[in-house]
């Protein structure tokens, strides 16, 4: 599913994306597909409803136009809206298709009357409906309600030939599905259908498995370690694709500097490597200036020396905590025997959206293949 919303002023997602020209498209499909379909009236109300409803908000009020012109037995309601379906995504394309958000309306539906009674309809309903829009938020209803009958579906559909109904065996269960409702199943469960959709050859597929393992990572790092090295020893997968996925799957261990998980990335903790100068610009820097981040690194190996530099900036906050980040600076190697320079402009936004700053002491360390190597502090002062 589509997630980044990071847009600009004065752009809304929400309207974007549910307006009255995509209402007209939903209205069309299930005019053209269900007899008696008041295209015309389902459109109106739709739009009426939005100025007051968010972005999810808006999905499940679709729904709920929808669903008062369909028949009342979600039986015949599953099959008016797979009769109204657009055509499936094309499977020719391999990634970056996700979809229209319209065609959320079938998972909303067989959730709210399809979950107790009719769950085996449900899940036919929702392998079609993923082919045209993820079906990721509404699997894991029925992954609470029937745990061990939804996981012998899934089962099923990690072969099926359908590379979207595949990537909902991973999206579906991850257990930190962004946006998603928390699902109550054991979050190491789904590992055997990793393994297998592991050597999967669509990108988009795979892309989820390194997301749900990268997931896995925050509650047992060492077990997706030993995971990623057993499929590297197992070769299933072409070898330049799971060296992304490692990469992928293995990015919050190696910002918390996991030695295992670094290592497996060819990353030695106790590389050889000192930091002999570090510096960030001045002792004061102002709110709406930048770090000038200048870091020299030298090693006395006669070889080159692998190396993946981080920078942790430590933050002041009123109430005396603190909070911390971590940004890339440099991978690379370090050449046998001799140094490398690395500067990074780091600009202090005195108004960025997601992260505010305030006056007072801050640090900032380099971290080399997981390991501290030095630190430099600074005063974060207001603009003059």
């Amino acid at each position: 599913m589509a997630r980044g919303t990071g847009v600009t002023q004065g752009f809304s997602l929400k309207d974007h994306i549910f307006n009255a020209e995509s209402m007209a498209d939903l209205a069309a499909e299930y005019a053209a597909g269900i007899p008696g379909f008041d295209a015309e009236a389902f459109q109106a109300d739709a739009v009426a409803g939005f100025p007051e409803r968010e972005f999810m908000e808006r999905m499940e009020w679709i729904a709920d136009c929808v669903e008062k012109r369909l028949a009342p037995d979600f039986p015949t309601m599953a099959d008016q809206l797979e009769a109204a379906m657009p055509p499936a995504l094309d499977p020719t394309r391999k990634d970056d298709d996700f979809g229209r958000f319209i065609h959320a309306v079938p998972g909303i539906l067989a959730v709210r009357h399809g979950l107790e009674d009719h769950r085996d309809r449900s899940f036919d309903l929702l392998h079609a409906a993923t082919q045209r829009f993820s079906m990721e938020f509404y699997i894991r209803p029925f992954l609470n309600r029937w745990p061990e009958e939804t996981f012998a579906r899934l089962a099923d559909w990690a072969q099926d030939e359908n590379y979207h109904v595949r990537r909902l065996v991973s999206e579906g269960t991850r257990p930190k599905l962004p946006w998603a409702k928390k699902i109550d199943i054991d979050p190491l469960a789904p590992l055997p259908l990793l393994a297998q959709l592991h050597s999967d050859p669509t990108r988009y597929v795979t892309r989820s498995v390194a997301n749900h393992l990268n997931d896995i990572s925050k509650i047992d790092t060492d077990l997706v370690v030993q995971h990623l090295t057993a499929w590297q020893v197992k070769g299933a997968q072409a070898a330049k694709e799971l060296d992304w996925m490692t990469r992928h799957a293995l990015r919050t261990a190696v910002k918390a500097g996991h030695p295992d998980a670094l290592a497996l990335l060819g990353f030695a903790a106790d590389a050889p490597v000192s930091v002999v100068s570090l510096s960030v610009g001045g002792d004061q820097i102002a709110i709406g200036d930048a770090l000038n981040v200048a870091v020299t690194l030298q090693t006395d190996a006669k070889q080159p020396v692998p190396v993946l530099v981080d920078y942790l900036l430590t933050f002041h906050r009123p109430d005396g905590k603190t909070g911390q980040k971590v940004f890339k600076l440099k991978q690379g190697k370090l050449p046998a025997g001799g140094r490398l320079d690395l500067t990074k402009k780091h600009p202090l936004k005195a108004n960025a959206s997601t992260f505010k700053l305030h006056p007072g002491p801050h640090r900032l360390a380099v971290q080399v293949n997981g390991q501290k190597h030095a630190e430099v502090a600074f005063d974060l002062v207001d603009a003059g």
